[in-house]
């Protein structure tokens, strides 16, 4: 069978008996990583660090961003806006995106420029963790939304 080391040198072709050996002195495992080779491929490795590697690299790429929906109103107090700033920034460490949308209702319409501001305060609130991805802008006549991502 053909062996390789635990650093990825190639040992060559040699017996079972002696693959398991130089195994067994390094304090390793020998696993088989290529079956239906000809002939067989070896490996000198630790088996359990290996199954862990292979596990944490699953983990990780099943984490995708969502996007999280934070409502203000017009008439948001402060107070209120770091809370929901403090929700987002949970958001925004966890690497979602964070809509956030305000419905102006009857007369509110008339005071987009105070909605605007309000939201660009809202982002400064987040500081240096977030990026604009998308400015407030109107979606239909009474919803104005902006789009924060975090900050590579």
């Amino acid at each position: 069978m053909r062996v390789i080391g635990e650093n990825g040198e190639q040992i060559g072709i040699i017996s079972r008996d002696e693959a398991l050996k130089k195994a067994r002195d390094a304090g390793m495992d020998l696993v088989e990583v290529a079956p239906d080779a000809v002939p067989p491929v070896c490996r000198i490795l630790d088996y359990g660090k290996f199954k862990y590697q292979l596990q944490k690299r699953h983990h990780t790429h099943h984490r995708t961003p969502t996007t999280k929906e934070i409502r203000l109103r017009l008439r948001t107090e402060r107070h209120d806006m770091e809370i929901k700033a403090k929700k987002a920034k949970e958001f925004l460490e966890r690497k979602d995106k964070v809509l956030i949308s305000m419905r102006l209702w009857g007369r509110e319409r008339a005071h987009m420029d105070m909605a605007r501001d309000m939201m660009n305060d809202f982002a400064g609130l987040l500081g240096e963790m977030v990026r604009v991805e998308k400015p407030p802008s109107m979606e239909g006549s009474r919803r104005l939304t902006m789009v924060l991502a975090p900050a590579k």
